[in-house]
Order: structure tokens, then sequence, then C-alpha cells
């Protein structure tokens, strides 16, 4: 792990093949702290998932930094429209004069093509955006875990899955890499606050995610994950419906 701001914690890992975790811990008493993660993927038309919220963009900037320059960047993409999806998205847009956003189409419509300074690339459900080496996958989950316009992506050689807010953890010393269970943690983190918007399309939502049979999960807030994918998305269905 890399530690690239002493003061904040904020730290990289790579936790697959050119992708890395950026991770900021933040103070949150009630859960024993919180974290951000943002992930980068370093290609030939880099894309940065998840902004973080606007008064960290100093921090993952420095982090993005010391990855690669940070005007390389192509795309910044996000799960849905949320300030630590993508708070500081005009900010990356400014300081990457190629970049444009990632997003689903709902999202474009709704908010993004009003909110962004320059036009999103919306991508249809299935839609695949190559990379380079790297290609990902737009999945529609409308509703899951909140948000009309919510989606995730795929990355295909990796089998990583950029999974939002699926999986949050509280706490802001946990690795960031791991293999123990993190479904536990995280369904005591939601039921506590109750965010996810119970859509009844839950199940045959997760069983398509499953179906990507990922290796490792992007989680945007606590640990990265890695292990059967597939298993750990149906579990997480038969919690959400019983």
């Amino acid at each position: 792990m890399n530690i690239t701001n002493s003061e904040s914690g904020t730290n990289v890992y790579e936790i697959a093949s050119g992708i890395y975790r950026i991770n900021t811990p933040v103070p949150l008493p009630a859960a024993g702290g919180f974290s951000f993660n943002q992930y980068l993927v370093v290609d030939d038309e880099p894309l940065l998932f998840h902004t973080g919220p606007r008064k960290l963009f100093p921090l993952v900037r420095e982090a993005v930094a010391s990855i690669m320059p940070v005007d390389r960047l192509r795309y910044i993409g996000f799960s849905h429209v949320e300030s630590d999806e993508c708070g500081s998205l005009n900010e990356w847009l400014a300081a990457a004069p190629r970049a444009v956003p990632l997003c689903g189409q709902v999202a474009a419509m709704v908010s993004i093509t009003d909110l962004a300074d320059r036009e999103p690339r919306a991508l249809a459900d299935g839609e695949p955006v190559t990379l380079g080496t790297h290609t990902v996958r737009w999945l529609d989950t409308p509703h899951l875990p909140h948000a009309w316009e919510c989606g995730f992506l795929v990355e295909e050689s990796t089998g990583t899955l950029l999974c939002g807010d699926l999986f949050t953890q509280g706490g802001s010393k946990l690795p960031a890499l791991t293999s123990e269970d993190i479904l536990g943690p995280s369904e005591a983190f939601r039921q506590a606050l109750d965010y996810f918007s119970h859509t009844v399309h839950a199940r045959p939502m997760l069983e398509r995610l499953a179906a990507t049979s990922p290796t490792t999960l992007a989680c945007m807030h606590g640990s990265a994950w890695q292990g059967d994918g597939a298993a750990l998305l149906r579990a997480l269905a038969d919690e959400l419906c019983g």
C-alpha cells in the first residue's frame, strides 16, 4: 500500500491488474470510522470510477498523480448521482481536458447533461467501452441499491465488478483487499441505515451481476474483496429477498 497523503491517510493499492483502489479514511464515530474509495483503471484511455466528494478532490487528485498524469484521464465514471459518486466531476473535467463523464443513459438524461461541464458518454444497458487492454461493460441496476439511474461497470479481463454501494462496510482501518467475510459487516451497516430502495427486482438484477462471475468486488466504502463473487452476490440476494 502506498500512502499518498500522510495527514489524511489517503492511500493507493492495486487490487487487480491495472486497477487501483484510492482510499481516504474519514471519522465517523458511530461506525468506527468510514472510508471513500475511487478506482483508477490505467490503460490507453484511463478511467476513474467514482470521483469522491468535492472536498476530497485535492487528495484524490494527488493519489491519481502518484500513478499517472491526471491529464491523461479519458473517462470519469460513476454508478449514480450522489456527492461521493460524482461530487467533484467538474473539477476532474477541468483537470483532464480529454475526459468525459461516463454514465448510464438515465443519469445522462435526468442530471449529467445539465450538471456536467462536458457532454457525457451515455451508455446503454450492456454496452462495452474498450480502454485498451481493459474493457468495461455497463449494466443497468435501477434502484439497486438506490437511485433510478444506478448501474455498475464490469471489467472483463480481470473479472472486477465496480459495485458502488453494494457491500458497504463501516470502519476506517480495513485492509485494502480481503477475502474475509464482508457480507456480515455490510448487512449490519445496511440494516442500521436502511439505505437500499428494496426494489422488487433486486434478485434478478443481482443474479445478472452474478452471471458475470466476478472474482474481485471493488466496493466504494470499505475493503475491496476477492473470491467467488457470484456466490457472494447470490448470498446478498438471499438477505435482501428472503
